[in-house]
């Protein structure tokens, strides 16, 4: 620890001390020559492991010399020897060069060894569809990454300053959220789910039969009518809701232990029909396919965490 803080230390001492040359005039490569020469202790030396002629290393030595206002090396006897100062500085150096050379690479990432964390936005529906691949899959392969959950939120309130947080977000919505790329996840249909042993199941296809169910709505935060209701309408159906609840989940919930029925995305259905023992009936109308979009930050297109955990995201969500 002792060792860590006096090399920080030396570094820092090392940038503030650049800082004060007039970095205006100086060449980045005037550092390389000086590391060079600080580390071989001669002009020739450091000429051959820099490629560079001696007349070329020499000029950069009296370049260095008026910078730092010190002489760096100077002859003792049959050989060139590094002055205090020049000793001072040869690890700060070394250390200032690197943090520079690592400005200009490309960050990695290891799955297997980074304990990195993501925070996906995505509502509760897709938690429950995507999320135990999803698990499963980053135990295997990443068991140090953290996956956060957060509440979906549409565009109109996803403000820039949340959004520099998300590393991405699954969403229903066409709508492109500002500063996001969209891929299509996946694709579902709307279908009903009623209890196993629900006393009007063979009649719920019949539009009769539906209209004549008691229904649970899914109306969420701020929504008037459930997503499905303005289809309904243009089609003629006006439909019984006996109980709006804010979630797929809940209306699910609710569903397994009433005779209500659920008018929601089949998928989800089949994914939560043994656990809830639900069944899947066919409505007598087609609302169509729906769509389930992923977007990530622009600025993380190339990130190779974000590409990683979008990938394997997507990979989920197609396969299902």
């Amino acid at each position: 620890m002792i060792r860590q803080a006096a090399s920080f230390i030396q570094s820092m001492l090392m940038m503030i001390y650049i800082r004060r040359m007039n970095l205006a005039q100086l060449d980045l490569n005037l550092l390389v020559a000086l590391d060079a020469l600080l580390a071989e202790g001669g002009v020739g030396r450091a000429a051959q492991r820099l490629n560079l002629s001696q007349p070329a290393v020499s000029h950069a030595l009296r370049r260095l010399r008026e910078a730092t206002g010190d002489p760096l090396l100077v002859r003792v006897g049959p050989r060139m020897e590094l002055t205090p100062h020049a000793q001072a500085l040869r690890a700060p150096l070394a250390q200032a060069l690197e943090q520079v050379r690592g400005l200009f690479q490309a960050q990695g990432f290891d799955p297997a060894t980074s304990a990195r964390g993501f925070r996906l936005m995505m509502p509760d529906l897709c938690v429950d569809l995507l999320m135990p691949a999803v698990l499963a899959q980053v135990a295997a392969a990443a068991p140090g990454v953290r996956l956060d959950v957060v509440p979906w939120r549409g565009p109109a309130v996803l403000t820039p300053d949340f959004a520099r947080t998300i590393d991405l977000v699954v969403a229903w919505t066409g709508e492109a959220y500002p500063g996001f790329h969209r891929q299509t996840l996946y694709t579902d249909r709307d279908t009903l789910a009623v209890r196993r042993g629900h006393p009007d199941v063979g009649r719920l296809s019949t539009l009769a039969g539906f209209n004549a169910a008691r229904h649970v709505a899914v109306v969420g935060a701020g929504e008037r009518d459930d997503a499905i209701e303005p289809f309904l309408r243009q089609n003629g159906v006006e439909r019984r809701i006996a109980l709006a609840v804010p979630s797929y989940l809940q209306a699910l919930r609710m569903t397994a232990r009433s005779d209500l029925v659920a008018f929601v995305p089949g998928r989800l259905i089949a994914a939560l029909a043994g656990p809830l023992d639900l069944v899947r009936v066919e409505p007598p109308i087609d609302p169509g396919e729906d769509a389930q979009y992923l977007f990530h930050p622009v600025v993380a297109h190339r990130d190779p965490g974000s590409v990683w955990i979008r990938e394997l995201v997507l990979r989920v969500g197609r396969g299902l």
